[in-house]
């Protein structure tokens, strides 16, 4: 197992890793709206969406993949209906159509908006 550290994603804020790489296999943390450079949190779900997707890419990048390998991911909303919106955005990223799972929750870190999780392959 290797550890994944990318400096373009923000660092984890508990006792957790960006993201491992075992066999094979890249398995992201859950990565939130937060911006690596600034700590700060982007206003609305679109910009929001927009981030965690950023986030997940870099992690995706310091295992040399990226989203084109997604197989797999699970995204959770504090609001089912921003689901549209959320969509619309993470299309943008994921145009492989990997599988998902996507649930609202009561409430996610932060109080952010979206979060986003991935495995991928090398």
């Amino acid at each position: 197992m290797n550890k994944l550290s990318a400096q373009k994603a923000p660092q984890a804020i508990g006792p957790y890793s960006q993201g491992y790489e075992a066999n094979g296999f890249l398995f992201t943390s859950g990565q939130i709206a937060i911006i690596p450079e600034t700590g700060e949190i982007p206003e609305g779900i679109a910009a929001q969406a927009d981030q965690c997707c950023k986030n997940v890419g870099a992690i995706l990048e310091a295992g040399d993949s990226g989203f084109c390998h997604v197989i797999k991911t699970t995204c959770f909303l504090a609001n089912m209906e921003d689901f549209a919106a959320f969509n619309e955005v993470y299309a943008e990223y994921f145009t492989s159509r990997p599988a998902r799972s996507c649930v609202a929750v009561k409430e996610l870190p932060k109080g952010v908006l979206c979060e986003i999780e991935a495995i991928a392959v090398k």
